[in-house]
């Protein structure tokens, strides 16, 4: 094997190498992050909605009488 040939090739390689980062570098430092456009922000977080005991009682009552009045209609009889 040719040590020299080879030596030249690696130092080849290495600066493809060090092209591609300093394009990759040029492009995340335009703003360009996480896949978004330059100048377009991440929609704000939405919070947690959380019930009160007493709304979520007031729920599950109404939430029962909704469920029981449904069982208690008479069922049609297949003809």
């Amino acid at each position: 094997m040719n040590i020299t040939k080879i030596i030249t090739e690696l130092k080849s390689e290495r600066a493809r190498i060090d092209q591609a980062i300093a394009a990759i570098e040029r492009i995340n430092s335009t703003g360009r992050r996480r896949g978004r456009p330059a100048g377009v922000t991440a929609a704000p977080k939405r919070s947690k909605r959380r019930l009160s005991a007493a709304a979520r009682k007031r729920l599950s009552r109404l939430l029962k009488a909704r469920w029981a009045a449904g069982k208690m209609k008479p069922r049609k009889k297949a003809a």
